[in-house]
């Protein structure tokens, strides 16, 4: 193998582990997104049942 095409292999495992580690920040990045996003929805259905429950009651005493 000459010296050339040794330097090439070598800058594309360079590149390739650089872009790995990119992409393994990026990941983290957005599942501590999603994790937010997924409290967010949490909570946004907390309040919306609770809100049906307060409709559910009213109906009930309606009815009686």
């Amino acid at each position: 193998m000459s010296l050339e095409l040794f330097n090439q292999l070598e800058q594309k495992v360079t590149d390739t582990v650089d872009a790995l580690e990119m992409m393994k920040l990026e990941n983290e990045e957005l599942r501590g997104e999603n994790d937010k996003l997924k409290e967010e929805r949490e909570e946004w259905e907390r309040r919306l049942n609770s809100l049906l429950s307060k409709f559910d009651s009213l109906d009930t005493a309606s009815a009686s």
